[in-house]
Order: C-alpha cells, then sequence, then structure tokens
C-alpha cells in the first residue's frame, strides 16, 4: 500500500463522524432516488405490462342502445384496429347487514371466450359457463371486503328483478383499479363491486338482447385520435351516443395516472436536495482539512508528488463518502423500495407487482452523486495541487479581526460577552454561515413540501363535504325520472328537504375548441349543494347562462361573458348557446353548473332529474336507508359524512408514514450540516476554547461559545426554509394539476411550526454529539505549540 493511500485511511478513520455523516446524507439521497424513482419506474413497467395483457383500450363510449350490426361501421373507420362491443348497467345488491344499499356495475363478458379488449384477471375461481344466466365473476376488492369465495352467491335486484347470483371467480381489471360508486368521490369496496355474467345473460335481463350500449376501441399506431373520435361520435349519435372518450380521461387510468406523477415529481426533486447538500458538506469538510495540513501537502510536494497526485488523494476523501454511501443507499433504497411498492399493491392491484432494482437508475445515482461530490471537493482539491511547497510549510496567515458591520452598528452593545464573539465570529465568515443556513433551510423545506400536502388536500375535503357538499344523502337514479319524483321523496320519514338536480353529458364548444362535460342543472335557490369558490364565496346560480370552472374555463379559453356552444348528448340531442355567467376557482373536476330550469329548456321533452339531494333527521337515517333499498329506481347513495370519514381514516394513515419518512430525511440533513459546522468549527478553534478552559471558563460556557453559533445559524435558516418550502411547494402543485383533482397550495400554521420543532430537535441532537467533544478536550495537547 502506497504512502498516500495510508495515510488517507488513517485521516478517514479521524474524520470518522464527519465522512459517516456526509456518507448518509449521500446514502439517503440514493435511497431516496431508488425507492421513489425506483418505485415509480416499477409501477409504471407494471402498468404497462398490466395493459398489454388486458389489452386495454384507447377509446370507450357510452350510448343509450344500438344494434349489433353498428360494430361492423365502427370496424371501417380508419385507424381503428379492433372494437369491442358489450352492456354496462347498474344494479343494486341487498346486503342485509348494511344500512346502505349495496350497488354494483355489471359488465358483460362474451357468450364464449375472454374480451377482445379489457379483459379481466382471474384470481380466484373460474369464468362464467358459457350459457350460465346466473354466474358472475366479481372484483377481487369486493370480495375481499364481503368475504367471498368462489361458490357464495350474492342476491342482486336487476332491472327491478330479485336474482340470486352464484360466485364463479374474483378477478381485476384496469378499468377497475379504482373503482368509485355513483355519487362518491373514493371507493367503497364493503357496498360497490363489478360483477361479469355472459352476455346471453345480461342481454335478456336489461332488454338489450342482440344490442350493447358501450363500445371500446383499438386504435392503430400514430393514429389521429380526434378525428376517430369524432367519427365514432357521428356513427353513434342516431343510438344516443354520449361522446366518446380517449384513455387520458378513463376516471382509472386518469386517477393512477395523477399518484404517479406525483411520485414522479417527488422522486427527482427531493434526491437533489441531498446531493446538493451532500455537495456543500464535502466542500466544508476538506477545505478546512487542506487547510489544516499545510505543512503535510508542502512535505508531499517536497518529496516528489506532484500537483495531480496531492488532488487525487484529497479528491478520494469525497469518492469513500460517495462509495460508502451509495452502497448503503442501495441496499436500504431496494428494500424500502420493496415496501414502497408493495404499499401501493394494496390499492392498485396490478397482477405483476415486484419491485426491481434498475442497474441504469444506480448508475444514474452513483454517477450523479460522485459528479456533486467532485463538484464540491473541487475548490479543496484545487486549493491543494496549487498550493506551492514553500508556502505551504509556512503556517497560515492569521485571521484578521475586527468589529463587523452588526457590531459597529451598536448590535453588540445588547448582548453579553459570549454574545458578542458569537455575533463576531459570523461576522468573520458570513459565507460559511450563510451556506450552514442553506443547508439546514432545505431541511425546513422538505419538511413544509411533503406536510402541505396533507394541509392541501384537508383543506379541499373539508371545503367539499362541510360547505359544498350539505346534503345528508345523495341518491342517483337509474334512469332520468321526472321531476315529480321530488313528491315521493319528501314523503319520506325523516326528510326535511328535497333538490333534484340533472347530470346531462353534453358537448361545449368554443371556437376550435370543445370539451365533453356533465352539464349539472340544480335549483336556483340550492342550500344543500352550492356553487363555491376556494375562497369559500357562494357564487349564485344564474337564472340563465352557465358557471364553468376555472380550469375548464381556460381549456375552452373562455372568460364571463362569453357565448359557449351546447350540443347535449342525451334525450333529444339538442343543441343551443349559453353565455358564460361566471368562473370558480374548484379544486374537483371540470364542472359546468346552471339553472335546472333552464337545463331543462336546453334540453327539451319533459323535465327529468338525475337524482336528489336530501336532508335528512339524524334520528330517521337508518330507517331511510331501508326505505330507499325498496326503490327500484335508485341506482346510488352517497352520504358525504361517509365519504369523508373514509377519507380521513385513509389520511392519518398516511399522514404517519409520510411524516415519519420526511421526520427522518430532514433530520439527517439538519444533523449533518449542523454537527460538520459544528466539528469544524471545532477543530478551528481548539486551541482558542482551550485557552478560555484555562482561563477560568466552565465545560457550559464553552460549549455555549461554539455552539450558540450554530444555534443562531439554525434560527436564520427556519423562516428561509418556510418561504424555500412555500416556493417548492408552489412547484409541486404546479405539476401536479390534473383535471381530476388540484390540490391547493394551504400551509397551515400547524406545518410551519412541526418544522420548525423537528429541525430544532435535530440541531440539538447534533449539539449533544459535539458537546461531547467539547467536554472531552485534552487542554494540554491542544494547547502545545506545533514547531
Amino acid at each position: 500500500m502506497s504512502a498516500l493511500n495510508r495515510k488517507l485511511l488513517r485521516e478517514l478513520w479521524q474524520l470518522r463522524g464527519q465522512m459517516a455523516s456526509i456518507a448518509l446524507v449521500v446514502a439517503t439521497g440514493v435511497m431516496t432516488l431508488v425507492t421513489m424513482r425506483g418505485g415509480y419506474e416499477t409501477l409504471v413497467e407494471a402498468q404497462a405490462a398490466y395493459y398489454r395483457l388486458a389489452r386495454f383500450p384507447d377509446l370507450w363510449v357510452s350510448l343509450e342502445r344500438a344494434p349489433e350490426a353498428v360494430r361492423a361501421k365502427l370496424e371501417t373507420i380508419p385507424d381503428v384496429a379492433r372494437v369491442e362491443t358489450r352492456i354496462s348497467l347498474a344494479a343494486r345488491l341487498d346486503l342485509p347487514e348494511m344500512e346502505a344499499p349495496g350497488l354494483a356495475l355489471i359488465v358483460s363478458l362474451p357468450e364464449r371466450g375472454r374480451p377482445g379488449l379489457s379483459d379481466i384477471v382471474l384470481r380466484s375461481g373460474r369464468l362464467p359457463a358459457p350459457g350460465a344466466r346466473d354466474e358472475v365473476v366479481v372484483s377481487e376488492n369486493f370480495a375481499t371486503a364481503r368475504g367471498l369465495v368462489p361458490g357464495d352467491s350474492v342476491r342482486a335486484i336487476v332491472n327491478g328483478r330479485a336474482w340470486r347470483l352464484h360466485v364463479a371467480g374474483t378477478a381485476i381489471s384496469p378499468e377497475h383499479t379504482y373503482a368509485v360508486p355513483p355519487g362518491a368521490l373514493f371507493p367503497e369496496d364493503d357496498r360497490y363491486g363489478i360483477f361479469w355474467m355472459r352476455q346471453d345473460a345480461v342481454g335478456p335481463a336489461y332488454d338489450m338482447d342482440g344490442a350493447f350500449n358501450e363500445a371500446l376501441l383499438k386504435l392503430a399506431p400514430e393514429a389521429d385520435t380526434a378525428a376517430v373520435m369524432a367519427e365514432v361520435d357521428r356513427l353513434l349519435e342516431p343510438y344516443g351516443g354520449r361522446g366518446a372518450y380517449p384513455r387520458s380521461d378513463q376516471f382509472s387510468h386518469q386517477t393512477i395516472q395523477g399518484e404517479l406523477d406525483q411520485n414522479r415529481v417527488m422522486g427527482t426533486a427531493i434526491p437533489v436536495v441531498f446531493v446538493g447538500v451532500a455537495a456543500f458538506l464535502l466542500n466544508l469538510v476538506l477545505g478546512r482539512l487542506v487547510a489544516t495540513q499545510r505543512t503535510e501537502v508542502g512535505v508531499l510536494k517536497a518529496f516528489g508528488y506532484t500537483d495531480r497526485e496531492v488532488g487525487r488523494h484529497y479528491l478520494r476523501f469525497a469518492m469513500v463518502a460517495v462509495a460508502v454511501g451509495t452502497l448503503a443507499g442501495a441496499v436500504l433504497g431496494a428494500r424500502l423500495g420493496r415496501a414502497y411498492v408493495d404499499l401501493y399493491g394494496e390499492y392498485f392491484h396490478f397482477p405483476d407487482l415486484r419491485y426491481a432494482l434498475s442497474p441504469a437508475l444506480l448508475l444514474i445515482a452513483s454517477s450523479v452523486s460522485a459528479i456533486a461530490a467532485a463538484a464540491g471537493a473541487l475548490t479543496a482539491v484545487r486549493q491543494a495541487s496549487r498550493l506551492p511547497p514553500a508556502e505551504a510549510m509556512r503556517p497560515e496567515r492569521p485571521a484578521r479581526f475586527e468589529a463587523g458591520i452588526l457590531e459597529r452598528r451598536g448590535v453588540g452593545r445588547s448582548l453579553p460577552p459570549a454574545g458578542r464573539m458569537i455575533l463576531r465570529n459570523i461576522e468573520r465568515r458570513p459565507f460559511r454561515a450563510l451556506i450552514s443556513s442553506i443547508g439546514v433551510a432545505f431541511s425546513v423545506a422538505i419538511l413544509v413540501i411533503g406536510m402541505f400536502m396533507f394541509d392541501g388536500v384537508g383543506f379541499m375535503m373539508n371545503l367539499q363535504f362541510e360547505v359544498i357538499q350539505r346534503e345528508d344523502l345523495a341518491l342517483t337514479f337509474q334512469e332520468p325520472v321526472r321531476a315529480s319524483v321530488s313528491h315521493q321523496l319528501e314523503r319520506l320519514d325523516g326528510v326535511t328537504r328535497v333538490e333534484l338536480f340533472r347530470t346531462a353529458p353534453a358537448r361545449l364548444r368554443a371556437g376550435h375548441r370543445e370539451r365533453e362535460v356533465g352539464l349539472q342543472g340544480v335549483p336556483a335557490d340550492a342550500r344543500l349543494r352550492r356553487v363555491i369558490a376556494s375562497s369559500g364565496a357562494v357564487h349564485p346560480v344564474p337564472a340563465q347562462g352557465v358557471v364553468l370552472s376555472e380550469r375548464l374555463a381556460n381549456k375552452l379559453r373562455v372568460r364571463p361573458g362569453d357565448e359557449l356552444e351546447v350540443e347535449v348528448l342525451d334525450g333529444r340531442r339538442s343543441s343551443g348557446s349559453l353565455r358564460v355567467a361566471g368562473v370558480v376557482d374548484d379544486f374537483l373536476g371540470l364542472s359546468a353548473t346552471m339553472s335546472l330550469d333552464a337545463l331543462h329548456d336546453l334540453a327539451g321533452g319533459a323535465p327529468v332529474v338525475s337524482g336528489a339531494w336530501l336532508s335528512v333527521r339524524e334520528d330517521r337515517r337508518a330507517d331511510l336507508y331501508r326505505s330507499v333499498k325498496s326503490m327500484p329506481a335508485v341506482a346510488g347513495v352517497a352520504s358525504p359524512a361517509r365519504m369523508l370519514e373514509s377519507f380521513r381514516t385513509q389520511m392519518a394513515e398516511s399522514l404517519f408514514v409520510g411524516v415519519g419518512f420526511l421526520l427522518g430525511f430532514a433530520s439527517i440533513i439538519s444533523v449533518a450540516v449542523l454537527y460538520n459546522g459544528a466539528r469544524i468549527a471545532l477543530s478551528e478553534r481548539s486551541r482558542e476554547l482551550a485557552s478560555l478552559r484555562v482561563m477560568g471558563f466552565r465545560r457550559g460556557e464553552v460549549a455555549t461559545l461554539l455552539l450558540g453559533e450554530q444555534a443562531l445559524v439554525t434560527l436564520l435558516a427556519i423562516p428561509c426554509g418556510w418561504v424555500l418550502g412555500y416556493l417548492m411547494s408552489f412547484a409541486v402543485v404546479t405539476s401536479l394539476q390534473t383535471d381530476a383533482y388540484r390540490i391547493p397550495l394551504v400551509v397551515s400554521v400547524r406545518t410551519y411550526a412541526l418544522a420548525a420543532v423537528i429541525t430544532l430537535v435535530a440541531a440539538a441532537a447534533s449539539g449533544w454529539i459535539v458537546r461531547r467533544r467539547v467536554d472531552q478536550l485534552d487542554l494540554i495537547a491542544v494547547l502545545k505549540t506545533r514547531e
């Protein structure tokens, strides 16, 4: 082993605490990248494999009813590679132990064989036998929640008729990875499931024999999707077509894609912070090491070592920290990545979801860490390689001591002697204090950026469920019914208010821009469901015109006062124009709301409604659920209170896991920055501190002089971290805006306070470690003058 390598090992051991803290930061950055980015890539690959296995469609279109002969016309459309037709309708489930009625979406399977598109993946049992009219395959989530296994049975109300359905198997489908019942925002697996039956059983039950009400299309590569959709809509318009929509608008895919996009953003941003902090720490540690080893550098060069050899010697310090950190981060990241992917597997249920450590990702992580470390160490390496031997043999020029700007302005007069000494030391090296403060500020920012998600989503849900949705129950009907149904609902025991609503599929057009949405009509005096902006301001429902969500208005590029062309896609398929009466900034979906009476006039025909919002006395809700179960016209029942409770339960679990990770990540940065800063200050000022001890200063007083500087750096960093965290949160919010939801930028005082407290605890921990070093100072050894 060469002399330089022996020197390297000896000094690595002497600096093991500082090098370990740097390696820990590198390990955390690599671990985060391997876990989050690796998890993202695993999920994306599993999703793509799942879509290939199930032959996931590119386009969907629902309609009222069309004969099977129309399928051949769809197959002749240019760029259409394959067409699958089916029946898809709702049914109610008789679940005696539940207050709310159970719901099922019945989806037809071909009379023989498997679907050509949107196939299902069996998890247990088998497909329904050909010709079996009472066998079903149920979604795995519903079967698990209900404890169903092949051979069990479920009583269903299908098109008003009771039917005992026997479970032949359980399955998953990419169409229903995130299955949400009508009127709800979150899955309710204990009362909502997907039932697949043979088409020759479904058709007669719904008077759809030889017909279909949904078509799925697979397009050729490089197909013009917009042109295909336009032709599909033209062909199916006589059959009540409600407008084709692409994969990007399919609800389950859209929800999963939003989650994956969030992982991609977080899995890229957080590792960048850690790599940057590691580069800064290496610059700090190696710069001080070279400064304290001026004589050794001179001796090495005097004995013939070249500038390049000396530079490589000090660069190896950085590479050792990177190598150890990368190895540890890869091992821990792979283990954590498996747990991370398994956690998502509980929600996504991809058939082949196994975390695999990507060699390419590991190579990128190690390369980026090495480059960042080399960049951080570059200044120190250049300083060592350029130091002439004769100059290196001389002691370093003494620091220049003078009153700083703050002290000259009288700030020091109000401070005790220890405070003035701390202030002078910071003013002597302001750049180092600034960089240390920025490092700690990043740890605060990481906490803010993680916890603001819970603030934003919590604010969004509270606004939705406690301010906007003020009904106790929301009923959705199987088919549009006459508005006179309100009289029947008002007579139900316990009902104190009924408000009807209508949702009509419509195409909104402004110039060459168009969008298909659910046009919702509500009473002009609605109190149970109001149009409310993100600020909480109530927007009145106009007698004429439509109120758009801000995102929809931006897509159509319209403002209040502009005119929209509207085509209603059901019933008489009437068309007309609407004035944009207002634009509201909301968080969920793309909304277009207008007066119920105005929607009746626009759609034409008899006034019909899609559902009703009910206000119910709390002591009569159980009886009302039983009454609703006996109504064949009711397809779904949603309770905002139940949805909010389910959401809060999921939030509590996510909060515990998420904050735990963030606490660890932020603490690592804080401890590494503050510990290294304090250790370097101790090595620089050990003679000064030892002199104070000899002069009679107590250990606590000496420690205060050293750690007070780190405390001041931390206190300055906290508000900077708040600002940095807010800006980074804004960037995250901007990158995660989708048509399905928009997370508001809301950062609570509690989040700021918690970020500050966690950072202060981490600072106290690093201070305690350094305080032990101060207490163990060997006064005689430190005070010896080096010859």
